[in-house]
């Protein structure tokens, strides 16, 4: 997992209430565990026309003027519906480094930062504001500072956002679960060498 510390980069929006892992990546792709190309496959229903191959032309993401774009501005309730971790793993191949919204699906949200996606919650006045922004403009851009919770608008305001200390670790350092128990394997052998192996007697 990369480090993640600083995002600077252009925005775009889907003002979509709810939308679901099944909308975010399809059920058809999770036999897969690798992955590789699944950012190819991310909206893959909205993205394309019925034949599953034709960019549908009205929707966001296939506009090139918001190409490149690295963050997400999303309607409520974000990745509700399965607990599927193949969804933060197709927003992150498609470029996408943080996703803003004002309310997250808790398992979504958890998936999302074992992965390196950074989950921003805004209150609705900065969430309209920002889809208005996008619209407005392709290039509109913010910035974030992971170790601060600060995200700054366009206009310079800045919002301050939750995030937990070991999540926050875990990006700082580019970690993932695994990774930081792995890191404390001096201190486990520590441990164990102050602590000898205790033989379980029965009566």
């Amino acid at each position: 997992m990369e480090k993640l510390t600083h995002i600077q980069g252009t925005i775009v929006a889907i003002p979509v209430n709810d939308i679901d892992t099944d909308q975010i990546i399809p059920a058809r792709f999770l036999k897969v565990t690798d992955k590789e190309g699944l950012g190819k496959a991310a909206f893959c229903d909205w993205r394309y026309l019925d034949d599953g191959s034709t960019p549908n032309p009205d929707f966001i993401l296939n506009d090139p003027a918001y190409g490149g774009a690295s963050v997400l501005i999303a309607g409520n309730n974000f990745g509700c519906g399965s607990s599927r971790e193949h969804a933060p793993w197709a927003l992150i191949g498609a470029g996408f480094k943080a996703v803003i919204s004002t309310e997250f699906a808790d398992i979504f949200r958890n998936n999302a930062l074992k992965n390196g996606l950074l989950p921003i919650i805004v209150d609705e006045e900065t969430q309209q504001q920002l889809f208005s922004l996008a619209e407005e403009d392709p290039s509109t851009a913010v910035s974030v500072d992971v170790d601060a919770q600060r995200l700054t608008l366009p206009d310079g305001r800045q919002i301050q956002f939750p995030l937990d200390g070991f999540s926050k670790h875990c990006l700082l350092n580019g970690v993932d679960q695994l990774g930081y128990l792995l890191n404390l394997d001096n201190e486990v052998g520590a441990f164990e060498a102050r602590n000898p192996q205790r033989v379980e007697t029965t009566a």
